[in-house]
């Protein structure tokens, strides 16, 4: 069986790529690169730079591959960008979708995989949530997340076609092995800005609001190691190809942790105490999300195997001392996007 996984040169996708190929799967990856690196694909998928709203270019992915599965990894994700140019984030995490989910039905695809995200779940009044409390999203990529997700609910019910939602709390951490791990050149993930912070990289760092509602007043969140979120793919993949009924699971470890206590965590595990700045709250930020995550571990058997924010911390630390050398490798062999990840 041969997977197409979409956004597969990106942080979650490229975690998602590496699991399968362990697993003995046939991966091809389809990515604009407008956020992932070819440098990140390896050797053994194959990489197609195209846009996942392209139907013409999908359906000969899937009908060259015999693809029955797709997991679908590529779209915008900062809240911020979201509310400030929320058209970008309904055509290209919407639209696109949408036309993907089209072309998949059409091409004979039977499973298919969502990255989604607690966004949806807006700001909740009680926590931690769960896949039935209210959808109430407060910015527009938590709407244009919420909609596919709707999109999916009303084709699985017209066709022969299952799915799984999987919802995302905060993804961080790095591949343990060192493969993988967050690359872009821009920031914004809590864990990476701080290690980075750590490291020297940049100077200091932000805390976007210290005035919400928790106990030190800065926002809470639900840390997951990508690797454990990967893992929950990977069951909710064996579900789906077993005849699985289609499904929604939040993918946290039912514990928050603020913002100011993961910068304090940083500090003890990298050894380095850097410059911490308070500045204004972000626009579409909730003050609290935690997962309830009951149905992943029972509907699919998940046990989470890096339920740790040392731990989460310390590989992201040792991802990101080692990637100015990833990246200077790639730059010396200046190797072309057409054969990078070449099968």
């Amino acid at each position: 069986m041969t997977i197409l996984v979409t956004g597969g040169a990106g942080y979650i996708g490229g975690h998602m790529v590496l699991a399968l190929l362990d697993r003995g799967q046939d991966v091809i990856v389809l990515d604009d690169l407008s956020s992932g690196h070819a440098w990140a694909i390896p050797e053994r998928a194959k990489l197609i730079v195209g846009d996942i709203g392209d139907k013409a270019l999908v359906a000969k992915i899937i009908a060259n591959n015999g693809i029955d599965t797709i997991a679908h990894f590529a779209a915008r994700i900062i809240v911020p960008d979201s509310v400030s140019n929320p058209l970008d984030y309904y055509h290209n995490n919407t639209a696109k979708a949408r036309d993907l989910i089209e072309t998949a039905v059409k091409n004979g695809v039977k499973h298919f995989l969502f990255s989604s995200t607690a966004a949806v779940y807006g700001e909740p009044k009680v926590n931690p949530v769960f896949e039935d409390s209210p959808l109430l999203p407060i910015n527009p990529y938590g709407r244009s997340k919420l909609m596919v997700e709707w999109i999916l609910e009303d084709v699985a019910k017209a066709h022969d076609f299952n799915y799984a939602v999987l919802r995302y709390f905060n993804v961080a951490g790095a591949d343990p092995l060192g493969r993988h791990g967050q690359s872009s050149p821009v920031a914004t993930h809590l864990i990476k800005i701080a290690v980075q912070a750590a490291l020297g990289y940049r100077n200091g760092m932000s805390v976007y609001g210290t005035d919400y509602p928790t106990a030190d007043g800065s926002c809470i969140r639900d840390y997951i190691h990508v690797n454990d979120l990967i893992d929950a793919h990977m069951l909710a993949l064996e579900y789906l190809c077993a005849g699985g009924q289609s499904l929604i699971c939040n993918c946290g470890y039912e514990r928050g942790l603020s913002v100011l206590e993961v910068i304090r965590t940083v500090k003890e595990v990298s050894g380095v105490d850097f410059d911490v700045q308070v500045t204004d709250r972000r626009p579409g930020d909730p003050a609290s999300l935690v997962a309830g995550a009951k149905r992943v571990r029972e509907l699919l058997g998940w046990k989470p195997q890096y339920d740790n924010v040392e731990t989460i911390v310390r590989h992201a630390l040792d991802w990101e001392r080692k990637l100015p050398d990833i990246k200077a490798q790639f730059e010396r062999e200046n190797l072309p996007v057409s054969i990078a990840g070449k099968k």
